[in-house]
């Protein structure tokens, strides 16, 4: 029962704090990467993920990372966004890896055409005070593309085997 709630909340809130930490800060913290490829790893071996399949997960996130950080050297992507992406990857494999990264892509866009948008209006004076909101409305920032990475996932987690192996009957309350 634990496991099967683990599986049910552990990635999903990782990637909703990921998405509010970009929000509110523009950036990502490495323990929430780390906790995304720690709690992959401890699901997978207590959930009895044959060694193959991990290796697998593993070879999608390394290859994610490669790439992402090759974006990041480029200045395309955040250092918080490469690695997110990564911790993501491992978790999708190579299974669900190229649906979350097109949904991601897709809110990725979205997400970048309405801040553009809304960095053409002035605050109104009742939010100008705001630390966060004035970040987020600065021409010269960057998009907090972390929320586009945890919307993409959070799109997908429900389709992997993470949830299917779930025994809801269990956790139903009685």
């Amino acid at each position: 029962m634990i496991l099967d709630i683990a599986r049910l909340l552990l990635f999903p809130a990782l990637m909703a704090f990921a998405a509010a930490s970009d929000l509110f800060t523009m950036t990502i913290s490495n323990r929430i990467s780390l906790a995304l490829v720690a709690g992959f790893f401890a699901l997978a071996l207590l959930g009895g993920m044959a060694p193959y399949d991990i290796a697998m997960h593993a070879a999608a996130g390394v290859i994610v990372l490669a790439v992402a950080f090759a974006c990041f050297a480029m200045g395309w992507v955040g250092g918080g966004d490469a690695k997110v992406a990564a911790a993501a990857a491992l978790w999708f494999g190579f299974g669900h890896l190229m649906n979350y990264l097109l949904y991601a892509s897709l809110f990725g866009g979205a997400l970048t055409l309405l801040l553009l948008q809304f960095r053409q209006w002035p605050l109104p004076y009742a939010l100008a005070g705001q630390a966060w909101l004035m970040r987020l409305h600065a021409k010269e920032s960057g998009i907090p593309y972390g929320i586009a990475l945890a919307i993409g996932a959070l799109t997908i987690y429900p389709e992997t085997e993470w949830i299917k192996a779930i025994d809801l009957g269990h956790l139903a309350i009685r």
